[in-house]
């Protein structure tokens, strides 16, 4: 059955909160990339296909229902799969997940769903249901960036990102985007293979990569919110040597073995709550990176399962998160050492907010101008990096020095 592995993901997503990637983690090879097509697609376009769904059906139908319509739509409208094809396939796994007397509703509305029919609403209400980003986000993304707007919130990813130690010659003859990263080519796919485990290359966003290259050689680094350890390990390469700190205990264990497949001695791992404050730490570090718990709305393109866990209540709580992370951390930096907040959002008030505010609240503290080659939009405190002209991704960095 085509249409039941996509079920059971989208089950764990949409009524269990499960993370799209984590629920995907457990397939077997088989089918994994038609599962994962599905998925993605459905989560993609969740605000059309329930708008398809309302539209067609008179009443709401149970959430497993909706979910067995959303799929087979999908796969009617963005798949290429024929309407008898996904008919049959919908009706085979209303009956396989114990919901029988639900086959005829779904046999009938696929039968009588009509794409034309569907009103798309104008303005903000429009993007909002097309674009899969929350409407708080799409209205400051309009007030902020226009008409460009639109090219931000519908960027794609720019496909799987790897960057190289050694070896990147065997795997140029795969299709392959360059970024302005030598060794950082993004695949449209990209199987794992023994030099991962070798540590010839690993799987790193170009934002991580962009970030990185922003922090200055130094002796001393404390990567403060560290996990899964990507960052510290680049910036291994830089600085003498690496304190990788995550407040849990198993995220912790994830940076040692990152840095141990990467052969990064220098990286040390340590368990530690970067918003409380460590007396041993204060001034003892040239350099800290703040690259701090986020909305992650940069990252919609490639966790399209994202929108459903944000609201605009919460973002007031991450600020403040953010704030005293971002205050704390800034007691680690010696005198004439630098402080860097990163975030992987769009959305000014995490970015530029959050850093413009610490700089006025703490005087020993300038911004300093970043430069970075990847294309992205100065602003009065940092980089912002926009989803359009940064291979589908969205995120900031400040730089921060003590004098």
């Amino acid at each position: 059955m085509i249409f039941l592995e996509p079920f059971e993901v989208l089950s764990k997503v949409y009524r269990g909160g499960a993370h799209l990637k984590i629920a995907l983690g457990d397939l077997p090879s088989g089918e994994k990339g038609r599962t994962v097509k599905l998925c993605y697609d459905v989560l993609e376009h969740d605000g059309y296909l329930s708008l398809c769904v309302s539209t067609f059906a008179e009443r709401t139908p149970p959430a497993s229902i909706r979910i067995v319509l959303k799929i087979a739509l999908s796969a009617m409208l963005f798949a290429d799969m024929s309407r008898p094809v996904a008919v049959s396939e919908a009706v085979e796994l209303c009956k396989k997940i114990g919901k029988s007397q639900a086959a005829g509703f779904v046999n009938a509305f696929l039968r009588a769903f009509d794409e034309s029919k569907v009103a798309l609403p104008q303005g903000i209400d429009g993007l909002v249901l097309r674009s899969n980003f929350p409407r708080f986000a799409v209205e400051e993304t309009v007030a902020r960036y226009g008409a460009r707007a639109e090219r931000i919130l519908f960027a794609k990813s720019g496909g799987v990102s790897v960057r190289f130690v050694r070896g990147m010659e065997r795997y140029l003859s795969l299709p392959h985007t360059d970024t302005p990263f030598e060794r950082v080519k993004l695949f449209a796919r990209f199987a794992r293979d023994e030099g991962f485990d070798r540590g010839d290359y690993t799987f790193q966003s170009v934002g991580s990569v962009a970030v990185c290259s922003v922090v200055e050689p130094c002796e001393t680094l404390l990567d403060a919110c560290a996990a899964p350890g990507g960052k510290s390990v680049l910036l291994a390469e830089r600085c003498g040597s690496v304190t990788a700190a995550d407040v849990h205990a198993h995220r912790v264990k994830l940076i040692g073995s990152y840095a141990a497949r990467m052969g990064a001695g220098n990286v040390t791992p340590v368990c530690a709550n970067s918003a409380e404050f460590i007396p041993a730490w204060e001034g003892r570090f040239d350099a800290v990176l703040c690259d701090v718990p986020c909305s992650g709305l940069g990252t919609v393109a490639e966790n399209p399962d994202l929108p459903l866990r944000k609201e605009e209540g919460t973002m007031s709580e991450l600020i403040a998160l953010q704030t005293k992370i971002l205050a704390n951390c800034s007691r680690y930096v010696r005198r004439g050492g630098r402080l860097y907040y990163s975030t992987c959002s769009i959305l000014a008030e995490e970015n530029d907010g959050v850093a413009g505010a610490f700089l006025k609240a703490h005087p020993a503290f300038e911004a300093e101008r970043a430069e970075c080659p990847l294309p992205h939009e100065e602003t009065p405190f940092g980089l912002q990096f926009l989803p359009d002209t940064a291979f589908g991704a969205g995120f900031y960095v400040s730089k921060m020095r003590k004098v």
